[in-house]
């Protein structure tokens, strides 16, 4: 049997990865084969298990932990997509700020499984905005110095960076920050894509499948700074359903705003951000709104919203934020009760989790 291409995506919160794995994805089901993507993070109820699932491609997941640290599951779940769905391309994405997996992951495949799975390059996924925080005008974009850190890391693992979201540039500044990239990690190749517009996608498909990783010797096994830079993040995780009390139809659009809105300015009260908020809404019958949050100074992008009103919806919030975990716990609740009240709605939690990763029992 022919070993499968396998590849992990990396990169910044809010750089755009599950958009850029959907996007890829399609593309390579349409002229590559059957294509799977694992949705992996620290926490449960996932908003991009349930993007991903839009999109056609066979969708698997990996939650409660980074995949760096379950890789007998991960091998499992490999085995699995190629046996049960056929898989013949899988990529899996890794927590927003994490850092390793070339070590963890790519290391230990290469080492025990090559006659399975063929390695395709380590890719970094990077937006410009954040870019920005290490490009000459050093942009504040309220994040501690720590996660600034980080993005440098993850572009030092990288095989291959793909920089996202070159739809929001002129020319004259995708050349900037491609020039920037080739300086910044000289020996390592940059590619421009829209994940949104599906630009660029057939060369980075032709790229990662023509190309495997260096398996380059990359760890962060021991590293104060970047463990000093984890414990700045706490991950907030909530699934919920919201009806109207009297039954009628609304906007559920303003809903999932206001929502979001309320989050926003609790942070700011607290002067604490969020380097990334994802939700997923969903009312049955294939309408739903995807919405992200890139830090409290950011307007809200929306990946698609409700085509109509509905009287219910459920909706999955997933948080990456700069706050203590108790106090972000708090905004959450504040918000939804707000909220509730603002539009006569009731609300039941199914599910709630919010850790720091230097909490006590993590």
């Amino acid at each position: 049997m022919d070993p499968i291409r396998f590849m992990v995506v990396s990169g910044f919160l809010g750089a755009g990865k599950t958009t850029t794995m959907i996007a890829l994805g399609e593309w390579m089901k349409e002229h590559y084969g059957e294509t799977a993507i694992i949705a992996n993070d620290l926490g449960a109820n996932l908003v991009d298990t349930s993007l991903t699932q839009t999109s056609g491609c066979v969708v698997a997941e990996i939650a409660n932990g980074c995949i760096c640290y379950q890789m007998d599951n991960v091998v499992d779940q490999l085995r699995r997509l190629r046996d049960k769905a056929g898989a013949v391309f899988v990529m899996s994405d890794i927590p927003g700020c994490g850092v390793g997996a070339l070590d963890h992951v790519y290391h230990t495949l290469a080492a025990a499984h090559a006659d399975e799975f063929t390695l395709s390059p380590f890719t970094v996924i990077v937006d410009p905005e954040r870019l920005r925080m290490i490009m000459p005008e050093k942009a504040d974009i309220n994040l501690p110095e720590e996660l600034v850190y980080l993005l440098q890391l993850q572009l030092e693992e990288a095989d291959l960076v793909v920089l996202n979201k070159c739809d929001l540039l002129d020319e004259a500044d995708v050349r900037r920050y491609v020039d920037f990239l080739k300086t910044a990690v000289p020996d390592i190749p940059v590619l421009c894509i829209s994940a949104r517009e599906r630009t660029g996608i057939a060369e980075l498909a032709d790229f990662v499948t023509a190309h495997t990783t260096q398996l380059k010797n990359f760890s962060v096994r021991d590293n104060h700074e970047f463990e000093q830079a984890e414990a700045k993040l706490t991950w907030y995780n909530r699934r919920m359903f919201f009806k109207t009390l009297g039954g009628e139809k609304i906007d559920m659009n303003a809903v999932v705003e206001d929502v979001i809105e309320e989050i926003r300015m609790g942070l700011i009260e607290r002067k604490r951000n969020v380097p990334h908020l994802k939700t997923f809404a969903t009312s049955g019958n294939g309408d739903f709104n995807k919405a992200s949050l890139i830090g409290v100074d950011y307007e809200v992008e929306y990946e698609r919203q409700f085509l109509r009103p509905h009287k219910n919806m459920r909706m999955i919030v997933n948080a990456r934020a700069v706050c203590e975990s108790r106090p972000m716990a708090r905004i959450v609740d504040d918000a939804v009760d707000v909220v509730c009240e603002r539009y006569g709605l009731d609300c039941q939690v199914f599910f709630t989790e919010c850790f720091g990763m230097a909490d006590e029992g993590r």
